[in-house]
């Protein structure tokens, strides 16, 4: 073995002794995520998962990326990093879940301007917890020094998951059919959208800190918005085996404004009851300190919805009752409507007017 004592690729912020001992350190978390198709180890050039395991008879590939945007700097100035892996993981299954598909595995991206080797461990911590949530396997990932790009302090992350579906079982909305029923599940609070206008007004309007206690909330700054994103596999795989769903959708960036029009077929519309479900008090905090419009709001929010589901209402009762036995928090929040030429598959929320998305 060749040994060097000095490098100058460490002085100029690369210490790649630093990043063994990273492997060396989250070795265990990763392996705990695994599931019976890795069949690679970490520490290699890629991760292998062997699909024939999966059970699958016409099996098809769903994927996903997606990041956690600037709540990054909300766990930075809390100081606190093990829960934002679960938001990460959360992002990205959420997304494949709602084309009716199971993750299989995962791999992630960590980018800072110098390895702390405490804050990436804690922040893996997180992801292996949201992996095993989703039964999930952690197979590989990414970690980059790179200073200059970065300031001292911040990292960066994405995630990506693969996961697997029946051909026939693929979910698209191409069965929602007027009459539908729009189920919502609850959110956790704001997962992982519109932290760049959050941050603004509590930080920067309101000068509040992440230590500020707020009544309203009923905790600190910082816990509200570190809140991990909610993650819903097992809920919605376990309703999938026992009825059919027509159509489900992820409601993250864009709110219910840009997210219910895109699983609508042609001559649909969704109409959403906006008092058929309690709010979280961070969404009225935020309404009425950060003076936001409420169209805004439901634009750049999930609301206190996080998933919705669309169902036949002659299983709308049992589907119901299957998520609350899997712990979800459900409502009954809208229905399907016939839609004319004007209002082809837009959503409309109770004052809010409508928005149509000519492309799905």
């Amino acid at each position: 073995m060749i040994k060097i004592s000095s490098s100058k690729y460490s002085e100029a912020g690369v210490d790649i002794d630093k990043g063994n001992a990273f492997i060396s350190r989250i070795k265990g978390l990763v392996a705990d995520t695994h599931s019976r198709g890795v069949i690679s180890d970490i520490g290699g050039f890629s991760g292998l998962f062997a699909i024939g395991n999966a059970g699958f008879d016409d099996p098809v590939l769903i994927a996903s990326t997606d990041g956690v945007g600037t709540k990054l700097t909300v766990a930075k100035l809390c100081n606190k990093h093990d829960t934002i892996g679960i938001d990460l993981v959360a992002m990205c299954v959420n997304d494949v879940i709602v084309s009716g598909a199971k993750p299989l595995f995962f791999l992630d991206y960590f980018a800072s301007s110098s390895l702390d080797l405490d804050v990436a461990t804690d922040v893996v911590k997180g992801i292996a917890e949201g992996c095993k949530i989703s039964k999930c396997s952690l197979i590989g990932g990414e970690t980059a020094e790179m200073p200059g790009l970065y300031q001292p302090g911040d990292y960066d992350l994405a995630g990506f998951v693969v996961g697997i579906g029946e051909r026939n079982g693929i979910i698209d909305g191409s069965d929602i059919r007027v009459g539908n029923k729009i189920i919502g599940l609850a959110s956790s609070g704001l997962h992982a959208n519109g932290y760049s206008l959050v941050r603004k007004i509590f930080f920067e309007e309101l000068g509040l800190t992440v230590d500020d206690r707020i009544e309203e909330l009923g905790c600190t700054v910082g816990e509200e918005l570190l809140k991990p994103t909610r993650i819903y596999v097992e809920s919605v795989l376990k309703v999938l085996r026992n009825f059919k769903i027509n159509g489900l959708i992820h409601n993250t960036g864009g709110g219910f404004i840009d997210n219910v029009p895109r699983v609508l077929p042609d001559n649909c519309k969704a109409v959403i009851h906006k008092k058929s479900w309690d709010v979280p008090p961070v969404f009225g905090f935020l309404e009425n300190k950060g003076n936001i419009p409420e169209a805004e709001m439901y634009r750049t929010f999930n609301m206190g919805i996080g998933l919705m589901a669309m169902v036949d209402n002659d299983q709308l009762e049992d589907v119901m009752q299957q998520f609350t036995a899997m712990g979800e928090k459900v409502f009954l929040i809208g229905e399907i409507q016939a839609a004319e030429e004007a209002d082809n598959k837009s959503v409309t929320i109770e004052g809010l007017g409508r928005r149509r998305t000519d492309q799905v």
